[in-house]
């Protein structure tokens, strides 16, 4: 049998779960604590009111997402050097810097949410935890081989389902779920609007769109007998129905993960007049007096879970930006000697999150902002995938179609116009 026939075979005959990895991890990724800790308060504030905006999000994420990943598949190369030839090289240097300050941020606030939900579960100190869930991801990025690493992610994916359970634990009035996911006691009030903008700063992050799209990459060097689309049209059938179905997967998983942390906090928290919840730990310590000791316990170990799953990707899409830009070798597959400069960024964003919790910034400010950064870097990021998506010269015949382009435009459009929301709400 032939290496490209194997590839089909393999392709072909692989059961649902083989097919799923880089778009099943970005979309798990997507569920931080930060994201957790903002799905929570738009629960807690606002009820249900807030549910349709995930419904909202769900095809423009996976559209957004499904083009990262065509444009690595396809070309072989991550986005930064594609977007080189739509964008100035200085205009991509100051967007990457302002990505590695946002993903920094959002690091910082991530591994202290994690310490602080180990220390509510164990009691012991919580900047020990901090320190120790830092040095783990770090030395995960750094000495693991991709291949075993890629299936820790997959597995890291599974504690999202924690926030499934706890709706098992719950009393729920299906008719104001239901009512919420229509939108039909939709609230638009400046409180509602900072949350919804901040619900789809969350939801559609640019760090996703580089990890996706740099999986990709990495898939096609890890197995001799694939190669980028442009290279080898007879594997894109397979190739890209692989795509479809991981990045389908994942984002359906992103969204439906996030619909049950709001329902949760919804059903508990806003039912008991609880309404202000700053930090992922805030709701899982605020739920065990309401729900009781299990829906706590599952809740802090969910944050754990996907922080542990959240800070490598914030801290190797930033690494494969930087990488792309300027042309280094990147790939987690490498060992440190390797690729020196591509894990010294990763080395930074870490140690530099991990400072963010002794540094007298306000973590919950500093978070605000990072997805502040996050949205207006969004905006301009997905106007040049789009370019390139939809550019015969660098897909060729795989540039997005009608479909596909017409949904990544319309997402591009609706992060616009968030991040003029975000604009008028931060200085107002």
């Amino acid at each position: 049998m032939s290496q490209k026939s194997g590839f089909r075979a393999r392709v072909h005959n692989a059961p649902l779960l083989k097919q799923l990895g880089p778009g099943l991890i970005t979309g798990a990724a997507d569920d931080d604590p930060s994201g957790i800790a903002t799905y929570s308060q738009g629960g807690a504030q606002f009820g249900f009111n807030l549910l349709w905006t995930l419904l909202l999000t769900f095809p423009l994420m996976v559209a957004i997402q499904m083009v990262s990943a065509l444009i690595g598949r396809v070309t072989g190369k991550g986005l930064a050097k594609n977007m080189a030839g739509i964008l100035p090289r200085q205009v991509i240097g100051i967007l990457i810097a302002l990505l590695f300050v946002a993903n920094t941020i959002n690091i910082g606030a991530d591994l202290a949410a994690m310490g602080a939900a180990a220390k509510l579960v164990t009691g012991f100190n919580q900047h020990a935890f901090t320190i120790f869930f830092a040095l783990l991801s770090l030395a995960l990025q750094l000495f693991i081989p991709y291949r075993k690493y890629a299936r820790f992610l997959t597995v890291l994916t599974f504690s999202l389902f924690a926030y499934v359970a706890i709706l098992f634990l719950l009393p729920l009035d299906w008719g104001k779920i239901g009512a919420g996911l229509i939108g039909l006691h939709a609230e638009l009030n400046e409180n509602a609007a900072t949350t919804i903008v901040a619900i789809f700063g969350t939801t559609i992050s640019p760090y996703l769109f580089f990890w996706q799209s740099a999986q990709e990459v990495e898939e096609v060097d890890q197995h001799p007998d694939e190669k980028p689309l442009l290279n080898d049209p007879a594997e894109a059938p397979q190739a890209i129905s692989r795509i479809r179905v991981d990045t389908l997967a994942g984002m359906f998983a992103s969204n439906f993960i996030a619909l049950a942390i709001m329902i949760a906090t919804a059903a508990t928290l806003h039912a008991h007049g609880v309404t202000n919840i700053n930090t992922a730990a805030d709701a899982a310590n605020a739920l065990k007096p309401i729900a009781g000791n299990f829906a706590f316990a599952l809740f802090a170990v969910g944050i754990i879970g996907t922080g542990l799953l959240a800070v490598p990707v914030l801290a190797g899409s930033v690494a494969y930006a930087v990488g792309d830009a300027w042309g280094w070798k990147t790939g987690l597959d490498n060992m440190p000697w390797q690729a020196t400069g591509f894990y010294a960024v990763i080395g930074a964003a870490v140690l530099l999150g991990l400072g963010v919790e002794w540094s007298p910034l306000d973590p919950i400010k500093a978070l605000y902002w990072s997805a502040v950064l996050n949205g207006l870097v969004a905006v301009p990021m997905m106007a040049a995938l789009m370019i390139v998506a939809c550019s015969r010269k660098k897909m060729g015949d795989f540039r997005a179609g009608w479909m596909l382009g017409g949904l990544g435009w319309l997402s591009t459009a609706v992060m616009a116009a968030a991040a003029v929301t975000m604009l008028y709400v931060s200085l107002k």
